[in-house]
């Protein structure tokens, strides 16, 4: 080959990027990757990173490494994801969490609609919203009825301001026009153990930490959150034919990638997650938990992330929570 025909193939290899990015997604991963969870070990978001994680080592045959790195409610991992080089050799693990932090930090170090591209919405499975057994009521329609009759006899715990518990309860209240009282607490075992012993009335729960709670009879389920009823609890109505037209809202799982990583790459990911979902073992895995497979595509993430941002910008505003 003489210097003039490697001149023309060189241009020609440049004008059609999707043969090499193609080429690239085939051989992808040649090396581990590591997949950043920016909550604590043991919680929901980690359970289900690492389940997912031991699926697409076994599929894949390369390494899928979960590396927590914890801190100011998950920025932390999202700023790290966001910088890192957009290869495919580091993914995001997210919940319900991370389209929550846009609405109630002014400022923060990532774009969460720009820095980060979607993968997929994995799972998504209701909150519960529980009481403790002496509160006579027995349903979602009851407890509406009661906080309504009552203003402000209502004491509701959450895992903090700012969680998917807690704002799942400032909806509730603004949606429903209550007067009920949120007693934010240091986390969710925190919270669970005060409701279970009556300190507080009622929570909204992750079916994960909470529903063992509900088949041992410590707490009593109303509700759930999600706009159709669950399939793992249908013995539970929806809030939103309880008493509080349009109550929407849901814990899940997804994966993301650094804002520029190779369409190709994006879109192998995204269909050995999917792969996964099928997988027997795992939907027995999820089912306990209340999770639901979704499995989307990277373009109906992103539409959902969009609409679950806006919709917690909204609560904030209208629940008058002040920014951070």
């Amino acid at each position: 080959m003489n210097h003039r025909t490697a001149l023309l193939l060189s241009g020609a290899l440049a004008l059609t990027p999707g043969l090499t990015s193609a080429q690239g997604a085939d051989a992808y991963p040649t090396r581990p990757v590591r997949i950043l969870v920016g909550l604590a070990p043991g919680g929901g978001t980690d359970i289900q990173a690492r389940l997912f994680a031991q699926k697409l080592t076994e599929n894949v045959g390369r390494s899928f490494i979960v590396e927590n790195r914890t801190g100011a409610g998950g920025t932390i991992a999202y700023s790290l994801a966001s910088k890192a080089p957009p290869d495919g050799y580091t993914l995001l693990a997210v919940a319900s969490g991370y389209s929550i932090t846009p609405a109630i930090y002014s400022k923060l170090p990532y774009d969460p609609l720009k820095d980060l591209a979607p993968i997929s919405l994995v799972v998504q499975a209701p909150l519960l919203l529980l009481a403790h057994p002496s509160l006579p009521v027995k349903s979602a329609k009851d407890l509406v009825a009661m906080a309504r009759a009552k203003p402000g006899i209502l004491d509701f715990g959450s895992a903090g301001h700012g969680t998917s518990t807690g704002m799942a309860l400032e909806m509730f209240r603004t949606m429903g026009s209550l007067k009920v009282t949120h007693v934010p607490y240091k986390g969710t075992g925190q919270a669970l153990i005060e409701t279970m012993s009556g300190q507080v009335h009622a929570i909204f729960g992750n079916p994960l930490s909470s529903y063992q709670h509900v088949k041992s009879g410590r707490l009593r389920g109303l509700g759930v959150s999600t706009p159709q009823r669950s399939k793992i609890f249908p013995e539970l109505p929806t809030i939103a034919e309880s008493g509080v037209p349009g109550y929407e809202t849901a814990t899940w799982f997804g994966m993301l990638a650094p804002a520029g990583t190779p369409p190709a790459i994006i879109n192998k990911v995204n269909a050995e997650l999917l792969k996964t979902l099928k997988a027997p073992e795992v939907l027995e895995r999820l089912a306990p938990d209340g999770g639901e497979p979704v499995g989307s595509t990277p373009e109906q993430f992103t539409q959902h992330l969009q609409r679950e941002i806006a919709r917690w910008r909204k609560v904030v505003k209208d629940a008058g929570i002040p920014m951070q």
